[in-house]
């Protein structure tokens, strides 16, 4: 199983067509008509696709979503194996089918609901998914698309953040369904707020979906709670292989991002076997990079230990709702083995989770 593509509800898709484009180097490859109520833009940039719709008319589903919540993502959808197994595992746990499978040459898709709102469109075959639906008035026609040297080259993650006491259901729910395995488990807590995580990843390790639950009142998690009026996806990370320079445009591009503690980086410097040259260092810290890595427990020097990259945007829409995480990983090497970093580096996640907690802070303060 992989993540195919994202499926953001929004109020103009043309306006976020032309964002992502000029925001975050993404190429427009087509747009269309979904029966005459809905419009759908799609952008791509490396492997990462992305549809954008909105409503042309108030019977249109993307309306009946934004009433309900800010714009963001309504749907994951993921390259299955056997359609047929997931749908029926999904049924027997709770979900509802909401769309049948729909087969065409080379192509079955259908579409379950999932955890609040949110629902999961599953694909099996090698045909393209926009030309298999039903009623797509496909106008592929050329776009302005301007050039970009930043290539994603796939989703490293999806988070989906639901209420207290929901953690555990939902991380059933996933194992169930989608057949996902629990990895890490995370539990953040400062003297402001808390979180409780744990990351799901398929076995094939192409899909790593965290899941969060706020542990206090005031939760960052239980803020977009309020904000999306109810669960949902709060962030997506794109892959990159050089994330100093993909950063760099970005910034230039005036994409902003959540700024870093300069303490952070103090304290970094203070871990031991640091796997950077202080060029490399000086980088990550003037894009406010954060950096992670796995102990080198035998304290050998001619071994490089496993890198995590990563940076977060502010929220996209508006509202303290969705944003995007940029991440690279970046092989290791022990004892002649090429190692890559697998999983999420706590150090990254808290502080992430406290540069958010600093704008959640400046919000109720204003």
């Amino acid at each position: 199983m992989k993540i195919d593509h994202i499926h953001f509800y929004v109020e103009d898709a043309t306006l976020w067509r032309n964002w992502f484009i000029s925001q975050m180097g993404f190429q427009a490859v087509s747009t269309g008509v979904w029966q005459n109520h809905t419009l759908i833009e799609v952008v791509k940039n490396g492997t990462v696709c992305f549809f954008l719709s909105s409503p042309l008319l108030p019977e249109s589903p993307v309306a009946e979503f934004l009433r309900s919540h800010p714009p963001g993502v309504a749907d994951v959808a993921f390259r299955v194996q056997n359609i047929e197994k997931l749908i029926t595992q999904a049924l027997n746990y709770g979900a509802k089918l909401l769309q049948p499978i729909v087969q065409k040459p080379q192509l079955k898709w259908a579409k379950i609901s999932a955890w609040g709102n949110l629902t999961h469109t599953l694909i099996e075959g090698q045909g393209n998914w926009e030309l298999g639906i039903e009623n797509w008035q496909n106008k592929n026609h050329s776009f302005s698309n301007s050039a970009t040297p930043v290539t994603f080259t796939g989703i490293d993650h999806v988070v989906l953040n639901v209420a207290a006491g929901e953690l555990e259901p939902a991380v059933n729910w996933y194992e169930k369904v989608l057949e996902l395995q629990r990895q890490q488990t995370f539990a953040i807590q400062t003297d402001w707020s808390a979180l409780n995580s744990q990351v799901l990843v398929h076995p094939n390790k192409l899909v790593q979906f965290p899941i969060n639950q706020p542990a206090s009142p005031n939760s960052q998690i239980q803020e977009f709670l309020d904000f999306n009026q109810g669960p949902g996806i709060q962030h997506i990370a794109l892959q990159t292989s050089n994330l100093v320079e993909t950063t760099k445009f970005l910034r230039n591009a005036k994409l902003k991002f959540l700024e870093v503690a300069p303490t952070y980086y103090t304290d970094l410097q203070k871990r031991q076997n640091i796997p950077l040259n202080l060029e490399e260092l000086q980088a990550i810290q003037a894009q406010q990079i954060l950096v992670d890595w796995q102990q080198n427990l035998n304290n050998n020097q001619s071994e490089i230990a496993p890198l995590l990259l990563q940076i977060f945007t502010q929220p996209i829409f508006g509202q303290p709702t969705f944003f995007f995480e940029l991440i690279e990983r970046r092989l290791g090497y022990i004892q002649g083995e090429k190692i890559p970093p697998q999983g999420f580096g706590e150090g990254n996640f808290r502080a992430l989770f406290q540069a958010i907690e600093r704008e959640q802070i400046k919000r109720s303060q204003s």
